[in-house]
């Protein structure tokens, strides 16, 4: 199914972005654990829409859970939570069934679907769909963290500003809680400032911005993974390529390494004043051979800028046959980058655990 992701970890995502609720069902979670529900709330208030230099839209996306979890705990059963949908506005989208967006997935999904897609804030195709992705990847992260496995993304580009990037081969997890506290998902303040100034820039002039989240984990145990089709990068990219607005993801050197020697590019080994096999380099990006080698894993993820823009733009009248213009109404985030790192930490959570053996 084209919402469901997994193995181990069995997850459904549904609705749409102006149906009555979305949700997501998800099967494999162990029975007793507690849900931290503050540590889930901050979560998902990363994520969520009415914040500063994010779409006007205010959401609460506060999850109420009708099964899975008991008295607090999870209790075997499929788990099912849902968020309603409670500030939508259908009409901002009505000329829209025969105008199809530039950049959205409007005309092939009423070619696929025969007209019947829903247009409203992109029907299941919204990135509103990441809300319930992040109710389990919020759950999970906190049972990774449990085991002594930890995640965090941050900015290193909007606009030519963001961190410096993240130190490839230390783990750096005293640094993971800073970001996670700040409203921009940086360590570096002055990055936040420039970032601030490149939003409000494009969004003066009825534009938007993309941008690149890099993502570490930490913690993994050697061997995380297989080869082939079960490498632990394909698992993340395939659950990172869920996200909507993504278009590119990379590891380590990523493409980087298409111009490197083999003597430049190798992560050479040794032992540590623990005995334990390290790299002094960290260009595979914690994954060979799709197996987890211990090192940090590092990828960084490209988002387009959000194609709902106040600018006019040429499209065409599908009710007319001929070619037309288009001027897009409605509330929407300049730069999805902003609610994207949360978004990102759940997906590589998700893909992480569904790696993770039984035991």
């Amino acid at each position: 199914m084209a919402f469901s992701y997994g193995n181990r970890l069995k997850l459904s995502i549904f609705g749409q972005s102006h149906s009555a609720a979305i949700g997501v069902t998800c099967e494999g979670l162990p029975a007793g654990v507690r849900i931290d529900f503050d540590a889930l709330s901050a979560f998902m208030a990363r994520r969520a829409p009415g914040r500063n230099l994010t779409t006007p839209r205010s959401e609460k996306d506060a999850p109420v859970f009708l099964s899975g979890v008991t008295d607090g705990v999870t209790n075997g059963a499929p788990l099912t939570a849902v968020i309603y949908n409670e500030n939508t506005r259908s009409k901002d989208y009505s000329e829209l069934k025969i105008k199809p967006r530039p950049g959205h997935s409007d005309y092939p999904a009423a070619v696929k679907f025969d007209g019947h897609n829903d247009i409203a804030g992109g029907g299941q195709f919204s990135a509103r769909l990441t809300a319930p992705l992040c109710i389990i990847g919020g759950i999970v992260i906190e049972i990774l963290k449990r085991q002594g496995i930890e995640i965090c993304a941050h900015i290193v580009n909007i606009g030519g500003a963001g961190d410096p990037p993240f130190d490839p081969v230390n783990e750096e997890r005293a640094l993971f809680a800073d970001i996670k506290q700040n409203n921009i998902a940086v360590y570096d303040d002055a990055a936040a400032e420039k970032i601030s100034a490149a939003v409000e820039q494009v969004r003066a002039a009825g534009d938007s911005i993309g941008g690149i989240v890099e993502c570490k984990i930490v913690g993994l145990p050697v061997g995380l993974g297989n080869g082939g089709f079960g490498g632990l990068d394909g698992k993340i990219a395939s659950a990172i390529f869920g996200v909507p607005a993504v278009k590119g993801i990379d590891f380590g050197a990523g493409f980087s390494a298409g111009y490197l020697r083999g003597s430049e590019n190798n992560d050479e080994y040794y032992f540590d004043e623990n005995g334990n096999v390290k790299t002094y380099t960290n260009r595979a990006g914690g994954i060979v051979g799709g197996m987890s080698n211990g090192m940090p894993v590092i990828f960084r993820t490209a988002f387009k800028p959000t194609p709902s823009i106040a600018k006019a733009q040429r499209t065409v009248n599908l009710a007319t046959g001929q070619n037309d213009t288009l001027v897009i109404h409605g509330r929407h985030d300049p730069c999805v980058v902003l609610r994207a790192v949360p978004v990102v930490e759940a997906a590589a959570a998700i893909a992480v655990y569904d790696a993770l053996p039984e035991h």
